[in-house]
């Protein structure tokens, strides 16, 4: 659970007593204003010297600590590079927190102040400024110890507390929405991260209904889960043929959010999500090396538990529907070998020649069962390929879809987020790799444009509304712990649905 409070106060840093203040420079300026300047002064030119010597220059992601000894009342002043000013970013800012409260938390700071930047980036107000720093501060301070031994599971130091500092009433309460957005969003990220931190001996398709449980708590939200003979009823073949080699039976959900002033009879917004809580490749087994990483082939569902529930938390006005059909994908006795053959929701049949491309499969279903709903939009989120990562390395999700609309607003989306997409064609010559001579097509189409053909493949199923395909197979994972993201399971995609929903409903 985050305990980190962030909160917009009406003040100035200067004269601020804390144990530690935040102050925001830029690369190569060597001329001090506001902020910096008065505790340049009080510090007897400190600042500017470290700026002269070289050892601060502004670039992006520096850090430098310093020891006020008495001269302020803060007893640490952090200077954080932001780059360039002509090249200053939103993620400049979260990365700057993020490093922020990681040396608040080395320091064992509890809590520390910091105020907006000297000037802001392009086409960005003060809300986006003060949700970007948040968003930094929230997912900077990350940790998970649920499983540690030592100190029974509890982090061996917490910061509680960021209090941004605004000087002026109009720009205080454009912060303060700020601090509330950034807030549910990087709290949403969180949520993700844990649940794809749990073990899958933990998190199972049971514990995946319970969570979407819980969030069915929140005002707004209701909830329906499908068991396995009601799936069966419903014809979902390829849901079940990957959950058949599992003891954990499948699950189907679907969580209907309907924010306040959402007009009666509105089309919904729907997010489905990949839901494998762990992926051996069945039948046709992964390597041993890195299958642990498999817990969280599940980040596409978690990412859509947490969007729901932080819409519902911002009372966005909006109706939207979250569905995750959800199973492990397991050798056994009775699992789906390659060559059978599925019927799926819609009633095409997929020849399955590769177990391990199970995700498509269940997302097949989970899409056909979206048009059921007669949306306005159709956003499907999912660790799908590796041929993504071979494609885009970690920085970028791969996008692909039907909607040109939809797509802008998920790149402006991305933009804002610093959760960027990289949109891949989605062209109908790449079905000739899918073809198959005993079904309406198979679940693999080779090794050329693997990230592609597995789009091609879900299109078939998202017919009849505006439609994208996330894969996010190449972000869900990191191999280093970075400014504000962890090592391991990153949640990255949640901001990204969140910040769409916000421009789209607000």
């Amino acid at each position: 659970m985050n305990k980190l409070q962030v909160e917009a106060k009406l003040g100035r840093v200067e004269g601020q007593s804390s144990d530690m203040v935040v102050l925001f420079l830029f690369e190569g300026e060597t001329t001090l204003k506001h902020e910096a300047a008065w505790f340049d002064k009080a510090l007897h030119g400190a600042i500017i010297d470290t700026i002269r010597t070289g050892e601060f220059d502004g670039k992006a992601g520096d850090v430098l600590p310093m020891h006020a000894q008495g001269k302020v009342p803060a007893k640490r002043v952090l200077l954080i590079g932001l780059g360039k000013r002509r090249e200053f970013k939103l993620d400049a800012l979260r990365q700057g927190m993020g490093h922020a409260v990681k040396r608040a938390r080395q320091a064992k700071v509890s809590g520390f102040i910091g105020t907006l930047p000297p000037v802001f980036p392009k086409g960005c107000t003060a809300v986006d400024v003060g949700q970007a720093m948040t968003e930094g501060t929230v997912l900077g301070n990350y940790q998970f110890t649920a499983y540690r031994s030592d100190g029974n599971g509890t982090p061996r130091h917490e910061v509680t507390q960021f209090t941004l500092l605004v000087p002026d009433k109009v720009r205080l309460k454009q912060a303060a929405e700020g601090v509330r957005r950034g807030t549910a969003t990087g709290e949403a990220a969180v949520f993700a991260r844990d649940l794809c931190n749990h073990p899958s001996n933990v998190m199972t398709p049971s514990r995946i209904a319970d969570e979407a449980k819980a969030i069915a708590k929140e005002t707004g939200v209701s909830l329906k889960i499908l068991e396995k003979k009601e799936i069966e009823e419903l014809g979902m073949g390829a849901l079940l043929g990957v959950a058949r080699g599992s003891h954990e039976p499948p699950k189907f959900i679907i969580l209907d959010y309907k924010g306040p002033k959402t007009a009666k009879g509105s089309k919904p917004t729907v997010f489905v999500g990949k839901t494998i809580t762990f992926d051996t490749g069945g039948i046709s087994l992964k390597p041993s090396e890195n299958m642990e990483q498999m817990k969280a082939d599940m980040t596409g569902g978690a990412e859509v538990l947490a969007s729901v529930r932080a819409a519902a938390r911002l009372k966005l006005p909006m109706h939207l529907v979250g569905i995750l059909p959800v199973a492990e994908n397991m050798p056994g006795g009775r699992a789906m070998k390659p060559g059978d053959i599925v019927k799926t929701l819609s009633g095409k049949t997929v020849e399955v020649q590769n177990t391990d491309a199970e995700g498509r499969l269940i997302l097949a279903d989970g899409l056909a069962y979206a048009a059921r709903l007669d949306p306005a939009a159709v956003i499907d989120i999912a660790t799908l390929t590796g041929a993504c990562v071979v494609a885009l390395g970690q920085f970028a999700i791969g996008m692909l879809g039907t909607s040109d609309a939809l797509k802008r607003r998920l790149q402006a989306a991305g933009q804002k987020a610093g959760e960027r997409v990289w949109e891949m064609p989605l062209w109908d010559e790449y079905f000739e790799q899918l073809r198959s001579d005993v079904a309406d097509m198979r679940n693999i189409g080779g090794r050329g444009g693997g990230m592609i053909t597995a789009a091609v493949f879900l299109s078939k199923f998202a017919e009849g509304y505006p439609w994208v395909h996330l894969d996010i197979a190449s972000t869900d994972w990191s191999e280093r712990e970075r400014a504000y993201i962890p090592k391991g399971p990153t949640a990255i995609g949640t901001r990204l649905l969140l910040q769409y929903l916000i421009d789209h409903s607000l």
